[in-house]
């Protein structure tokens, strides 16, 4: 009986208390566009402005590490080619050690469809204590820097597919707000059924264990990222050493965050209405991987820190459904009240979430079973890392930093 009102009482707690991590309107902040200044165009008289109205707008760098993504390629590379863009911009995808032809198709695509210069080029492989994507992240980073007058970034994955005018108002936010970072998490792609049970509580959980309203707060220590789409302010990632001083991190997103907020940068994150991923997940064995390859490393490889999660997990998504069940049979009012009223808030905040995927609302008592799934992956996860496969993503194995190679 005491564990059901536990439960309940996190849920309550959780609705209230935790950032109302539930809601889904933390969208990409209006801002005006760039004013007039040095560098705006000039008209065809050399002296008043041209076309864009005395707009000057910054140029940006788009940093693209890829590695074996031939197959999303073509779904997600020419829609940064298309981007309405009113300032320089430049696209680098660094090919991080393909086999499948990824830069040659690059190559490819951009000459077929066009848009603006293109530069394809490897880092080779990285070096120790260094995780492949941000090996891939500095070598574009480091290609960038050739043009002193980049100041901004835009780190996004090889997955992602971006709408014409997402660079466009992911600038005007930054300019607009005065922020060093503006992620935005994409809208993954939910089509099978095992995309319709777990992709969209991913983000549900993430939102959960790092509020929104919470990350774009100024002086809250909450700190995150989505690290398949962040515009990143050239000067603020110098002054927070990115990505040399987060390069072991295999959640580079959060990392990315939390060395910029630390060192005195101001961060947005929420969720996208112009950013999709177009990486597919149809089994479960390929959802299962992408989560419990990082789960324990969310946990930063501590013992302690996955027994907490576990019994968290399990006293509130797991127990309201047992309680109520367990009350109905024994015919205990007060257990089965408890767990309903548990289940019945849990599945409410779950509802914004499903509304935002697009998704029947059906699947919203079904969250404990999800979150069940949840807790065997990162189990999982452990189990991997203490027997030496730590985080494996596409043929890389990361160990716990710090450890004996």
């Amino acid at each position: 009986m005491w564990t059901a009102v536990a439960s309940l009482a996190a849920w309550v707690w959780l609705l209230l208390g935790q950032g109302f991590f539930w809601r889904t309107d933390v969208r990409l902040p209006r801002g005006d566009a760039p004013g007039p200044g040095q560098g705006a165009p000039a008209g065809p008289d050399g002296d008043s402005p041209g076309p864009g109205g005395g707009e000057c707008w910054p140029s940006v760098a788009v940093v693209v590490p890829a590695r074996d993504e031939a197959a999303v390629l073509p779904m997600s590379l020419p829609s940064l080619l298309a981007q309405d863009y009113p300032g320089p911009v430049e696209i680098f995808l660094v090919d991080d050690g393909s086999t499948d032809g990824t830069g040659k198709l690059a190559r490819a695509l951009a000459e077929e469809h066009g848009g603006p210069p293109l530069t394809v080029d490897s880092p080779g492989e990285p070096p120790p204590g260094w995780t492949g994507k941000l090996w891939a992240v500095r070598h574009g980073m480091t290609l960038a820097a050739a043009r002193p007058d980049t100041e901004y970034l835009l780190l996004t994955d090889a997955d992602i597919a971006h709408e014409p005018d997402s660079l466009r108002e992911l600038v005007r936010a930054a300019r607009g707000s005065g922020l060093d970072v503006v992620s935005q998490m994409a809208r993954l792609r939910v089509v099978t059924v095992w995309e319709r049970l777990i992709v969209p509580a991913f983000v549900y959980f993430f939102a959960q264990l790092y509020p929104f309203r919470w990350v774009n707060r100024a002086g809250a220590r909450t700190a995150a990222a989505a690290g398949g789409c962040v515009l990143l302010r050239r000067e603020a990632a110098e002054r927070a050493r990115v990505p040399d001083a987060i390069r072991h991190a295999v959640i580079d997103d959060v990392a990315l965050a939390r060395a910029v907020k630390r060192s005195g940068g101001r961060i947005w994150l929420g969720l996208a209405d112009r950013v999709d991923s177009v990486r597919p997940y149809p089994r479960l064995g390929e959802l299962w991987r992408m989560v419990s390859r990082s789960a324990y490393a969310q946990l930063r490889h501590n013992p302690l820190l996955l027994v907490a999660t576990v019994a968290g997990l399990a006293l509130v998504y797991l127990v309201p459904a047992a309680a109520l069940c367990a009350g109905l049979v024994a015919g205990r009012p007060g257990l089965w009240a408890a767990g309903a009223g548990a289940w019945a808030l849990m599945a409410a905040t779950y509802v914004p979430m499903l509304r935002y995927y697009r998704q029947t609302l059906w699947l919203a008592p079904l969250l404990p079973v999800t979150a069940l799934l949840y807790l065997l992956m990162t189990v999982d996860s452990a189990v991997r890392h203490h027997q030496g496969r730590g985080a494996a993503w596409k043929g890389r194995t990361y160990a716990r930093p710090g450890a004996a190679p």
